[in-house]
């Protein structure tokens, strides 16, 4: 079977079992558990939120695999009824971006509007949207002063309401799912806030597939309280990047798998 880089179905799945690897690899090594125990908050970008999730407890291995197996079919599915894209954008504040895609949407109908789907940080947002909307924004991009836009190998407007038909499916996989209250703070990517209540989880993970990544309040508030010290487990590194744009002397481990 092949494998493309945008098929959620797959993807999804593998990158769940390839981040929590990484933690059994970081439990190895010598000081590891230690490491472990001296945890205090997690958070995960998009899918990266279950990882964050089952390492706090929230979840077992099994349950969260279900989960995300599930996520990535429903996803597909979502993609799959509509053309649609993702596209990140460089070099523009959040507000310029925003205005970016008013412009774009102002000659798109309805069906292919875009919209900011991932606050990444500054200078870097991803929009998704109906794939003409994308070309449209494309095209006016140099316009606004973007450095430059990268197309995404994704299944389509991930974080919109073109994820609107995984919804209903999550919410029924969630509500048999057990998931208890997490050992440590695990920070949203709908609100940038954590959540204890197991129930307020489960819409949390069910609105998040059509709601914005707030990842740069995220990184912003974990900064603020004073993070020291953070590991990103999991392949590449994408969040270490993100964090070292945010604050140039952040201090990031990458574990892979």
């Amino acid at each position: 079977m092949q494998c493309l880089p945008s098929d959620s179905l797959l993807l999804q799945p593998a990158i769940y079992v390839t981040s929590l690897a990484a933690v059994e690899l970081l439990r190895a090594r010598d000081g590891g558990q230690q490491i472990i125990d001296s945890v205090d908050v997690t958070c995960g970008l998009s899918l990266g939120e279950y990882t964050a999730l089952a390492f706090a407890g929230a979840f077992s291995f099994e349950d969260g695999l279900k989960l995300v197996k599930l996520r990535g079919e429903a996803m597909q599915d979502a993609a799959n009824a509509a053309k649609s894209a993702m596209v990140s954008v460089i070099g523009l504040d959040s507000e310029k971006v925003q205005q970016l895609c008013d412009a774009a949407n102002q000659e798109v109908p309805e069906a292919e509007k875009v919209q900011i789907a991932n606050y990444l940080c500054p200078g870097n947002y991803a929009v998704s949207g109906g794939l003409k909307g994308v070309e449209v924004l494309e095209s006016k991009a140099k316009s606004f002063k973007a450095r430059m836009t990268v197309r995404l190998a994704v299944a389509g407007a991930f974080h919109t309401s073109f994820m609107k038909p995984a919804v209903s499916r999550l919410e029924a996989a969630l509500a048999t799912t057990e998931i208890r209250t997490p050992r440590i703070p695990v920070i949203s990517n709908v609100n940038a806030q954590p959540h204890t209540d197991p129930d307020s989880i489960k819409k949390i993970l069910a609105c998040q597939v059509t709601s914005p990544v707030q990842w740069e309040t995220t990184v912003q508030t974990l900064l603020t309280k004073g993070l020291k010290k953070s590991y990103e487990l999991g392949p590449g590194k994408v969040i270490a990047g993100i964090i070292k744009r945010t604050d140039k002397g952040a201090d990031i481990e990458n574990i892979g798998a």
